[in-house]
């Protein structure tokens, strides 16, 4: 694991200096700006289908926040979606079925979005990204002033990975790194990353029976013996793809929060500091 994270370091500071020329200035100066992060198991609130009980807990938080805050969305889901409605045959190809359902329930998770949001007064849009597009200027460029003029007019862009051409978020962190790639271009003030823990455990208190939560985290390399290699059930991320997100936010001076989006109001829970989650800063 130790080689995994200084391998890390090396890339995410080339690639965070390749990024550092489109963040050097926030949109909006009046709000502070939060990346969303929410993964499969926080959506599906660990069951078989898409909650729009957890969907709309999310919008009255967003809405609640509107004055002092706006959010970019990054969201894993479209697959759990899928599910919901079709069972297809792969013929041994597991990544083509994953990307064919991707396909099938992304426009049923934006629905999803559209539909509880809009009751709230809120405005979504959709934006579907690839790692690729962090390697141009032109995609990083278009990708900057895209989302900031749908921010500008008051819409919630909700980002997703391109399943049908790119297969790195299926098989690997569950959009953690894309969440991450993006906050550092869009220069946001906190990313939080919704999962299904009260954020990072010590691996003593794990094995006890009794989760204890690392509250403050300023050095990952003290993480490198707490965190272990488990996929959650519905994603592909895992508390390492978080560790590795968050590794790429340090590096441009974003704070990451990792953070139980199965509780209630957990954005606001988080901000007022009443609920035990791990900040990385």
């Amino acid at each position: 694991m130790k080689d995994n994270l200084a391998s890390l370091a090396f890339v995410n500071t080339n690639r965070i200096k390749n990024l550092a020329p489109f963040a050097e200035k926030k949109y909006s100066m009046s709000k502070k700006r939060i990346l969303l992060k929410i993964g499969s198991n926080t959506l599906t609130k660990e069951t078989n289908h898409i909650s729009r009980g957890k969907i709309e807990d999310i919008g009255m938080q967003i809405a609640a926040l509107n004055k002092d805050y706006e959010f970019v969305i990054v969201s894993s889901g479209a697959i759990a979606a899928a599910k919901q409605f079709v069972k297809l045959e792969s013929k041994g190809k597991e990544i083509a079925l994953k990307q064919a359902l991707a396909s099938i329930g992304q426009p049923h998770l934006m629905r999803i979005f559209h539909e509880n949001f809009s009751d709230l007064g809120l405005l979504t849009s959709q934006c579907l990204l690839s790692y690729s597009d962090f390697e141009k200027d032109q995609s990083k460029v278009n990708i900057v002033n895209t989302i900031n003029v749908l921010v500008e007019n008051n819409y919630i862009p909700i980002i997703n990975e391109n399943d049908t051409v790119a297969t790195d978020e299926i098989r690997f962190g569950d959009n953690d790194k894309l969440a991450a790639l993006t906050a550092v271009l869009l220069n946001v003030d906190i990313l939080i990353i919704a999962t299904n823990t009260n954020g990072i455990y010590t691996k003593d208190s794990i094995h006890d029976e009794n989760p204890e939560t690392i509250q403050l985290v300023k050095d990952l390399k003290v993480l490198e013996k707490e965190i272990g290699e488990s996929k959650s059930s519905h994603g592909t991320g895992g508390m390492q793809s978080k560790i590795e997100a968050a590794g790429i936010a340090k590096a441009a001076n974003i704070e990451t929060w990792i953070v139980n989006g199965l509780n209630d109001n957990f954005i606001l829970k988080a901000l007022e500091g009443e609920i035990p989650f791990t900040k990385i800063v």
